[in-house]
């Protein structure tokens, strides 16, 4: 099946020689992956941060385990954002899942190996239903892979975003009592975890989206001031990358709507 062009293509998005390099903290602030001395997986990131994500998945497989960060995460956030046949969505996470699990066992310090499986299990859950993929048990992995994501690496911001989410998620579904008692979610931990993954990457979207959800979702109207602003805040950040333009474009759409 053919892979969905990256509908946003920018100059500004292609990092050639050098300039990889020179912005490679901004474009990894969230996910603290480390700059890969290996010159194929850095051309194969070239081509996540441009919105190749074909190229990108293709490339980074290409390198082994070593090429498997670069490449999941082109696969999930092309699954996430661009794929919109529900079946070739979930076969895309599941493989991500798999991948992950393998890496996780050969290079157990990755923490992208843990961040990225939890994210796609994340992702792969939404597909089918929060209340469906609790059921299946995936609650308990994604948590188990986000707290090892942030016992090796607490400035990773991205999986803080993703456990904030997780939380929400799991609260909006059975509720804040049955969350706290069987899935340790709670209204508080939320709000925390979205908090620092703000200050530890004032600059990204998807933090602001992901607060406004989880606002949203355990809130209700309550919060819907605080959600909208955030959205708006969202939706006026500067993209880098791919990724992030896409993020953007999500909070602009939730602000049409």
């Amino acid at each position: 099946m053919a892979w969905k062009k990256f509908p946003y293509p920018e100059t500004a998005y292609r990092y050639p020689a050098a300039a990889l390099e020179k912005n490679w903290s901004r474009l990894h602030r969230g996910d603290c992956e480390p700059l890969p001395t290996d010159l194929r997986v850095q051309d194969a990131w070239r081509h996540y941060h441009a919105g190749d994500f074909e190229a990108a998945v293709s490339d980074g497989l290409a390198c082994g385990v070593a090429g498997y960060n670069v490449a999941n995460k082109a696969a999930t956030i092309y699954a996430h954002y661009l794929e919109t046949d529900t079946t070739r969505k979930q076969q895309l996470l599941q493989a991500v899942v798999e991948r992950s699990e393998q890496q996780q066992q050969a290079t157990p310090q990755d923490v992208n190996g843990w961040y990225l499986h939890a994210l796609a299990l994340g992702r792969y859950s939404q597909s089918i239903s929060i209340t469906k993929a609790l059921t299946q048990g995936l609650g308990g992995k994604i948590k188990h892979s986000l707290n090892k994501a942030l016992e090796l690496e607490p400035r990773h911001a991205d999986a803080r975003i993703a456990l904030g989410a997780y939380h929400a998620e799991v609260i909006a579904k059975v509720g804040a009592m049955v969350g706290g008692l069987t899935y340790g979610a709670n209204k508080e931990s939320c709000q925390e975890l979205l908090k620092t993954a703000l200050k530890l990457n004032p600059d990204s979207a998807i933090a602001r989206i992901e607060f406004a959800n989880a606002l949203v979702m355990i809130f209700g109207k309550s919060r819907m001031q605080d959600a909208e602003r955030l959205y708006e805040e969202a939706a006026a950040c500067t993209a880098m990358d791919a990724m992030e333009r896409l993020d953007v474009e999500a909070a602009k759409s939730e602000i049409a709507e």
